[in-house]
């Protein structure tokens, strides 16, 4: 086994190397100068963000894409605090990254030494686990363990701090063979029995229904999903972070559920017998009121995560496990089970699929379109028409999101990224980012609102630096869209703050990058202005003004039962 005598930036530089990193989203500082000299000799590529923040949601973006760890850096202090945000975000959505910080020389800790915070106090509540290094010897060991812990289990984020003076001291580097963590345990194959009976349940349930989420995405168990899905003819909804865990599609598939999903998938939801819950953790945005959601039926859930089983709630069969590893065995005994069991309430199957059809006649989800205006829902569809379920959407938080989650179809897992527990305004721009270092093959789009985008403009100078060919589409309606939805349904329409009185020329603002933009107020003007975002080689900024008083609907209003949707805008009683 070689042993040589390196630097501990070095040292960090070749573990990065053994977990096949390719490139880190960054920004440098004083204490992280040691490992940037060393980066500047490695074949490892680093990406200058222009915000720390920005380095998080990026190394998501990456992550989330591919499903491999995204990795960022940060200095010391301030530059750490700003990492703050996407930790969080990638811990509410179980995205695996791993944060490298920098921390003041250890003789210095605790002094208030300039540009020191408590790095590893602060990030505790923030990540699945986080490290403080002050012993060179001890680097390789914890930067692999990091690695292990981000990707293994339920995936999540894992800080490293390291101290100036390891980055700087030098010690013999023997790589790293194995990683033994004896608190840290991870459930993955699933309870055999557990498993047999839930598909004696599912069999013997009338009126069955899937709900799968974000875990069938962390999982890549999409295929397997799948093949239970039509094993079982059941219908089946995704929430916002499982879209493309089946194609959109598929027949079987219906929509999202929860406060912005269609009538038929919380109609279903209503009055299902069994609900099949997989990688889901019964979200307050998909229950609405937990103690009306799902009244009739009964509940297998299977999650790799014991904590998430019977937190919201209650699982008549409980099963801890891998859905990749689980899935297969649960459509196995399915399958064993079929001939004598499936037929047993085939006529209340077909039944019960009647009524979902007829549910989604009575109400489709079709995309508003109008002659006078943009409506956003439009754009949505023409957006849809150009990706043809392929491309990479990387979405803000607001309006915008639901619009596109309801319209945009995802044939494939990991095209749809998105801020989905935090809801952090901003993410859209360098999440795209980080999607098309990952997948230089893709049709990237980030779509953004007019009030997020204004979050994380300095990173138009990262797309152009590295020539990425993202395609960023505005949807611009002069508002915080949501603010305004809810100032105008529940407060009245007392309007505060919710109006964005400017926005920035897009034509002088992309030319001043150095790229194209333009500005589309005219329905007929779209389609071509799409088409001539995408024809473009290189990156594309294309402010589209959409309806500004448009809201998202159905709506589950906040303290609702899910079946309590407001389906449509209040209409004016004629006198």
């Amino acid at each position: 086994m070689s042993s040589n005598l390196l630097s501990g930036a070095k040292i960090l530089l070749n573990c990065l190397e053994r977990e096949n990193v390719e490139c880190i989203f960054g920004y440098p500082g004083g204490v992280t100068l040691p490992l940037y000299d060393a980066l500047y000799d490695h074949p490892i590529r680093h990406v200058l963000v222009r915000h720390e923040q920005n380095a998080a949601f990026a190394a998501q973006g990456y992550a989330r894409a591919t499903g491999r760890v995204g990795v960022c850096c940060a200095t010391s202090g301030p530059g750490a605090t700003n990492l703050v945000t996407g930790l969080v975000d990638a811990m509410m959505d179980s995205i695996p990254i791993v944060a490298i910080s920098g921390q003041v020389t250890s003789k210095l800790m605790g002094t208030d030494a300039f540009q020191e915070a408590d790095t590893f106090g602060i990030t505790r509540s923030a990540t699945k686990h986080n490290f403080l290094v002050k012993n060179v010897a001890e680097l390789p060991q914890v930067v692999h363990e990091a690695f292990y812990i981000a990707a293994s289990g339920r995936p999540g984020p894992v800080l490293i701090d390291i101290t100036k003076d390891v980055l700087q001291g030098q010690a013999h580097y023997t790589p790293v063979t194995e990683i033994h963590l004896p608190g840290y345990k991870v459930y993955s194959e699933g309870h055999s029995g557990q498993i047999r009976r839930a598909a004696q349940m599912i069999w013997e349930a009338e009126r069955p229904f899937v709900y799968a989420g974000g875990g069938i995405i962390a999982a890549n168990a999409s295929e397997e999903l799948r093949a239970l899905v039509e094993t079982v003819d059941a219908p089946t909804v995704l929430t916002i972070l499982g879209l493309g865990g089946i194609p959109a599609e598929h027949r079987n598939f219906i929509s999202i559920p929860g406060m912005h999903g269609s009538y038929t998938a919380n109609m279903g939801m209503t009055h299902t017998d069994l609900i099949l819950a997989l990688g889901v953790r019964f979200d307050d945005r998909v229950t609405g009121r937990l103690s009306a959601f799902a009244p009739h039926a009964k509940v297998v859930h299977v999650d790799i995560d014991p904590a998430e089983i019977g937190k919201n709630r209650h699982a008549d069969l409980p099963i801890v496990g891998d859905v990749k590893r689980v899935l297969p065995k649960l459509t196995a005994e399915l399958k064993e089970l079929a001939p004598s069991m499936k037929e047993k309430n085939a006529a209340a199957r077909q039944a019960w699929w009647e009524q979902i059809r007829a549910w989604k006649d009575e109400n489709p989800l079709v995309p508003e379109r109008s002659q006078s205006e943009i409506k956003p829902q439009h754009l949505m569809a023409e957006i849809d028409r150009l990706s043809g379920g392929r491309a990479i959407v990387a979405s803000d938080v607001g309006q915008h999101q639901m619009w596109a989650a309801q319209f945009i179809r995802f044939n494939e897992p990991r095209l749809w990224l998105n801020s989905g527990g935090l809801g952090t305004m901003g993410f859209g721009l360098p999440a795209a980012v980080g999607a098309q270092f990952a997948r230089p093959d893709k049709l990237v789009f980030a779509v953004v609102g007019d009030g997020g985008f204004q979050m994380s403009i300095p990173e138009l100078a990262t797309i152009v630096n590295h020539a990425l060919p993202i395609k960023i589409i505005v949807v611009n309606n002069g508002y915080l869209g949501m603010i305004r939805q809810w100032q105008e349904l529940f407060y009245n329409n007392r309007l505060s703050q919710a109006e964005l009185c400017s926005f920035p020329d897009v034509e002088k603002l992309a030319g001043a990058y150095g790229f194209k933009g333009r500005t589309v107020e005219k329905v007929n003007e779209l389609p071509k202005a799409l088409e001539e975002a995408v024809s473009e080689p290189g990156p594309y900024l294309l402010n589209v003004k959409v309806s500004p008083l448009e809201n998202v609907f159905p709506m589950v209003p906040a303290g609702g039962a899910i079946n309590e949707m407001v389906m449509r805008p209040p209409q004016p009683v004629e006198v």
